[in-house]
């Protein structure tokens, strides 16, 4: 049985667990490079990949210092500090005798404690009231979910800036992989700049840092199984050639899975 193209993507090959080898996937490619998304993404199973590797991703920090080529990479894993509940790790990825992407990672063994989800639930339509939509052709990574856009689509040509930054809109893998810890580290960069909303058209842009922090564990992750999740971003201020965006991910049960924060460059 062929691999999902997720999983053919974030596969990595090597014998020395602080060394492993992957190569972009044409079917996850970006107006530059790949997706970072799926960067992201392969350096959070590289970790997980890693036989001292504990417990479940809690955070992850992705650094893209230069665009990464088409072809093979390898990437350097390398635990920094441990205790009994929690490991730091530093993992790069190397191409052409040059560090392209860099991380940090923090993994730990959750426990049973109290807990109360302060953000309230999204109020929004359900997936099968809104039209499937999604992003243009030409951005291929794209091809790989399903989107349903509940507001804050990409402008259409000729559009009018817009006074909010906001996206939302419910995301599911479009061939029914259930998510994972790496799928839902790609799906954190699922959105468009928030300059684009604003300026009311496409600019130069790129994410420099994406932080991911992983409120779910395993189980609630499988609860999720191929069903649709809701994705909404937000931008907080534009100044100087760069913007922030702060995003989180749901569950259509509730539960908030996934929130992020990245700085992304723009030129206009």
């Amino acid at each position: 049985m062929a691999s999902h193209p997720f999983d053919e993507a974030i596969r990595l090959d090597g014998t020395d667990p602080a060394w492993s080898r992957g190569h972009t996937s044409p079917a996850w490619a970006n107006m530059v490079g790949p997706f970072g998304g799926m960067t992201a993404a392969i350096l959070m199973r590289a970790v997980e990949n890693h036989p001292e590797r504990l417990g479940d991703p809690v955070a992850l920090t992705v650094n893209y210092a230069a665009p990464v080529g088409d072809g093979a990479f390898d990437i350097a894993v390398k635990c920094v500090r441990r205790n009994r509940s929690n490991q730091h790790w530093l993992v790069d990825l190397w191409q052409d005798d040059e560090v392209k992407t860099n991380a940090t990672a923090v993994f730990g063994h959750r426990r049973d404690t109290w807990s109360d989800t302060e953000r309230p639930p999204l109020s929004v339509p359900e997936p099968d009231r809104i039209e499937p939509s999604g992003l243009p052709e030409v951005i291929v990574w794209a091809r790989n979910y399903e989107m349903r856009y509940v507001e804050g689509a990409i402008p259409a040509r000729g559009a009018e800036p817009g006074p909010s930054s906001t996206t939302t809109l419910w995301a599911r893998d479009r061939l029914g992989r259930p998510p994972d810890f790496a799928s839902l580290t790609a799906l954190s960069d699922i959105f468009y700049p928030r300059v684009f909303l604003r300026r009311g058209a496409p600019c130069p842009a790129g994410t420099i840092s994406l932080t991911t922090y992983f409120h779910a564990d395993a189980a609630e992750l499988s609860a999720v199984g191929d069903d649709f999740l809701l994705c909404r971003a937000h931008a907080n201020r534009f100044a100087r050639g760069y913007f922030d965006q702060s995003a989180e991910i749901w569950s259509r049960a509730g539960e908030l899975l996934v929130t992020s924060h990245q700085l992304v460059y723009f030129k206009t």
